[in-house]
């Protein structure tokens, strides 16, 4: 292959590439994302009945997963609405496994894990690549959401576990997960890990991250929490997401500048 037909290809790549550059900026929406979604979920399910709200979010993560795949190329609040929907559905997937089937935790976080496992497995060997940076295909799209889906339950179902099971409480596991959190990027900038590896190792611990410390603030203080309630936090985050998804729109920070397979830069 000659160079210029080459450079083509990697051109037409990066303009299909239909995630965001890994910022700063993702990191943090990433992070209010996780704990607007856990808050919003409990919200939800506590003021409607449980099944319409469970219905509600699986309509909304479908309609908003339709807007994705529906444009050729990254749109930066249509890629964030379906990361908030994957958030409050994927906490609400979680959330019915526990208290409607009454799955121990433990268990539907090993259920998770392998699940997860499964699909970055069969990725893996369909694609012979998991760098998000690669997701110009339909195929390659598909896997990256439903990967998405499996960070955020497991993470959901890995919190839990550790505030409950654990008898951890919410503020003690978001101090965990903010631990276990630094050591992808500390191996990724110290030490040179797989740049692949260190991004969804990361991705799975913004989760439980998130969903601990916005459950801390939210719950009453007969929970270990600061009593602000899930309707006040959900509402706030919200607000925080849409400024610096504004930003990020305006500003195209988060547009793809070149392919890569390194995605912790």
């Amino acid at each position: 292959m000659n160079k210029s037909l080459s450079a083509t290809m990697h051109h037409a790549q990066r303009i299909f590439i239909k995630v965001p550059e890994i910022t700063v900026y993702f990191w943090i929406i990433k992070v209010l994302t996780t704990g607007m979604g856990e808050v919003f979920s409990d919200y939800l399910v506590k003021h409607i009945n449980p099944l319409i709200a469970v219905a509600f979010g699986g309509i909304g993560l479908v309609s908003s997963l339709v807007l994705q795949f529906s444009v050729r190329r990254y749109v930066t609040w249509i890629y964030w609405l379906v990361v908030v929907m994957v958030s409050i559905f994927g906490t609400m997937v979680a959330d019915v496994m526990h208290v409607g089937l009454g799955i121990p935790y433990l268990v539907s976080t090993t259920f998770f894990a392998v699940a997860l496992t499964i699909i970055f497995i069969t990725w893996y060997a369909i694609e012979k690549t998991l760098s998000i940076h690669s997701i110009y295909s339909r195929r390659r799209e598909a896997f990256y959401w439903s990967t998405v889906l499996g960070t955020f339950a497991l993470g959901t179902a890995a919190g839990d576990m550790t505030a409950y099971t654990m008898h951890l409480g919410y503020f003690s596991s978001g101090i965990l997960f903010t631990v276990l959190l630094a050591i992808p990027a500390l191996g990724y900038w110290l030490f040179g890990l797989n740049g692949i590896f260190a991004f969804w190792f990361a991705y799975i611990m913004t989760r439980p991250v998130g969903a601990s410390f916005s459950d801390w603030i939210s719950v009453s203080h007969s929970r270990g929490g600061l009593g602000l309630g899930e309707g006040p936090v959900s509402f706030g985050l919200t607000i925080i997401i849409l400024l610096f998804v504004g930003y990020l729109a305006a500003s195209r920070r988060d547009v793809n500048a070149e392919p890569t397979e390194s995605v912790m830069r």
